[in-house]
């Protein structure tokens, strides 16, 4: 299978597991990426089972109301049975890296507010320790140089992502070649940064649930 069609598998097994959850009054979280956008391709045949979604990204909430489902503010919202959303990285105990999508800020709130963390991936996503993919790090923009000499003197490598501004009108460092042995402290140790808006480390609010597509089909992993 391709690449693209294990996305597409993975994303059907999501639709799969979110609807006993379902509800005329339900809102559920979605994420933002290659993976998710198969998934809200899929969830917009089921958009008159539910009403409406909170979205981590512009680029998912424009095409979550492309299929016809309302999108919510999540201020008016508050808990959400359910967030549906990829990784760039997973490991055994669904910790992850995520934010290659520079969505990690939204996501991070969206997954802090959700009852259950479904991440959805194909089995390339999964590695034995964090830190193969590069970690994401959101930064206030006049913070920049300051965060980046705070990472070096930490052992990172942070790349300025050029070019690239977040929805919330900031800017992403990338840290490479830093296997990650500890994600929970890193991720604490990393948010008290001054500047420092979050990181793409989803340890502390890991997945409850991870369904990998593989070339034998869909597994399902729980903590």
């Amino acid at each position: 299978m391709t690449q693209d069609a294990l996305k597409r598998a993975v994303a059907a097994a999501a639709i799969d597991e979110i609807k006993p959850l379902l509800h005329a009054d339900c809102v559920i979280g979605v994420g933002t990426g290659s993976t998710a956008n198969h998934f809200i391709d899929l969830l917009a045949a089921h958009r008159h089972d539910f009403k409406g979604a909170v979205a981590s990204s512009e680029a998912t909430a424009k095409r979550l109301r492309d299929h016809g489902i309302e999108v919510f503010e999540l201020n008016h919202v508050g808990s959400l049975p359910v967030y549906v959303d990829g990784a760039d990285e997973i490991n055994p105990r669904l910790e992850m890296i995520k934010g290659g999508g520079a969505a990690l800020t939204r996501e991070k709130i969206i997954a802090a507010c959700a009852e259950r963390f479904v991440c959805i991936a194909d089995a390339s996503k999964r590695v034995a320790v964090l830190g193969g993919f590069p970690l994401p790090i959101e930064v206030i923009p006049m913070a920049r140089s300051y965060v980046a000499r705070e990472l070096v003197a930490r052992g990172l490598t942070p790349v300025y992502r050029d070019g690239v501004i977040t929805d919330n009108g900031n800017q992403v460092l990338d840290c490479y070649d830093y296997l990650i042995e500890a994600p929970a402290e890193l991720e604490s140790e990393l948010n008290d940064i001054a500047g420092v808006v979050t990181n793409g480390l989803f340890a502390r609010r890991g997945a409850d649930v991870l369904l990998l597509a593989g070339e034998e089909g869909v597994t399902r992993f729980t903590r």
